[in-house]
């Protein structure tokens, strides 16, 4: 299709009474679709049922002969933080189980940091004039709502496909008042971007102001492949040992897309002196985890193999819904200029950089026609996105045939909105 901007006029003209057409014969379905968040469906969930009937009456004890039901263990079974190990590339003893989210540890941790400070700091981040964190943009809504809420001041970096840029990176890591970077190193939330062996070798690596420098390194989607290709990102841990920072790194992981969101299990790893300080402050705030619902994950997912058998299963549910977004957005966008989209690999997300000044108009458009997007500018520090271009598409929730209506509207929606800029730009350059 030739580019919206080297149409004529009249050519503009009538691809947008044509396109305007389509749009209203979309609208006029009446349906009412949510691709807002990434959420499991309910076939995902039913792969864990069989956890439901786990455990029997008399299987509480662990492997050492703990008794699960009480009190106690408050850095977790070590069958369960066996379990993890491999996916998460650290050894058992220096990993923590905690509950169903690691969002919530990803939040304790900077709490923990902002009152007490972290193995290295002069004092309690709290009570430096300033701090900062480093945002790759476009990135997680909730981090960057975790530093807003606690007025740490948040500085975006744009993303490569290979991380974010590193040079930026490394500019604003000199300053003092910059304690951390947020990171989803694999199939990024929501651009897909999966860390290069660089791009990790210089963040364990490179010369920080603050000599208390931490990486909140979100694996989330560890294991969340949509190929049948396991990616692989090299070991952040081990790099910013091998680098003389070992303290650097905080890794926090989760079960809640591969078993039960609201039922999972959280992780949290890093060096012994960061594990250390972790299990001092959380011990204020609990005295032990649900270790039954951690030998429940033992017993149902078993070991690595167990994992990945598992995660094929959800892979084979999803990777269809994925393939139903990109197969819209071609048929429809492709050529035109309105659009630019990721092909992510793994995760939960598809995005898409729609036509600059563009993204509101787009989910604006497709409220209209009952379409729920996440809102503009979420995946930006503060809800700003400086092009208004970003779109993040969820599609996993939804049944496939929803998420095929739904993509069909959503592609009409972005090449519409690129349509009507394109002729208000059109008309401006002829007053």
């Amino acid at each position: 299709m030739t580019p919206i901007d080297r149409l004529s006029n009249a050519e503009l003209a009538a691809l947008r009474a044509s396109v305007q057409a389509n749009y209203d014969a979309f609208r006029a379905q009446g349906l009412k679709l949510d691709m807002t968040r990434g959420k499991p469906a309910p076939d995902q969930l039913d792969l864990a049922n069989a956890m439901l009937s786990l455990l029997g009456n008399a299987d509480y004890r662990s492997e050492a002969g703990e008794d699960a039901r009480n009190y106690g263990n408050l850095q977790g079974l070590a069958e369960a933080r066996a379990l993890i190990a491999p996916i998460l590339g650290a050894p058992p003893e220096q990993i923590v189980v905690g509950d169903n989210s690691s969002l919530a540890l990803m939040h304790d941790s900077l709490v923990y940091a902002l009152t007490k400070g972290v193995p290295g700091s002069a004092r309690p981040w709290a009570k430096e004039e300033s701090i900062a964190f480093i945002c790759p943009s476009p990135g997680y809504d909730r981090h960057f709502a975790i530093c807003e809420e606690y007025g740490v001041r948040m500085l975006p970096v744009r993303m490569t496909g290979e991380g974010p840029v590193m040079d930026e990176v490394e500019r604003l890591a000199a300053d003092p008042s910059v304690k951390g970077i947020w990171a989803v190193p694999k199939y990024s939330n929501p651009t897909g971007d999966i860390y290069s062996d660089a791009t990790v070798a210089r963040l364990a690596a490179m010369r920080t102001g603050a000599r208390d420098f931490r990486i909140f390194w979100d694996d989330a989607y560890c294991v969340h492949h949509l190929t049948a290709q396991r990616i692989t990102v090299a070991n952040i841990l081990e790099e910013c040992a091998r680098a003389g920072n070992p303290d650097r790194a905080f890794v926090f992981a989760s079960t809640s897309k591969i078993t039960l969101a609201g039922a999972g299990l959280a992780f949290f790893a890093s060096s012994p002196a960061n594990v250390k300080w972790y299990l001092s402050s959380a011990s204020k705030r609990s005295i032990g985890p649900d270790k039954l619902n951690q030998l429940r994950h033992v017993r149902f997912l078993r070991d690595a193999d167990g994992i990945n058998a598992h995660m094929d299963a959800h892979r084979a549910l999803i990777a269809p819904k994925f393939a139903a977004v990109i197969e819209a957005l071609e048929r429809h966008l492709a050529g035109t200029g309105a659009a630019n989209w990721s092909v992510p690999q793994g995760g939960y997300f598809v995005s898409v950089e729609a036509s600059a000044g563009t993204a509101r108009r787009v989910v604006e458009l497709a409220k209209a026609a009952g379409v729920a997007l996440t809102p503009a500018g979420a995946t930006w520090p503060y809800g700003e996105d400086p092009d208004d271009s970003n779109l993040r598409l969820a599609p996993t929730f939804p049944t496939l045939r929803e998420v095929q209506a739904a993509s069909e509207g959503i592609a009409l929606c972005i090449l519409l909105a690129a349509i009507e800029a394109r002729t208000a730009q059109a008309a401006e350059s002829a007053a």
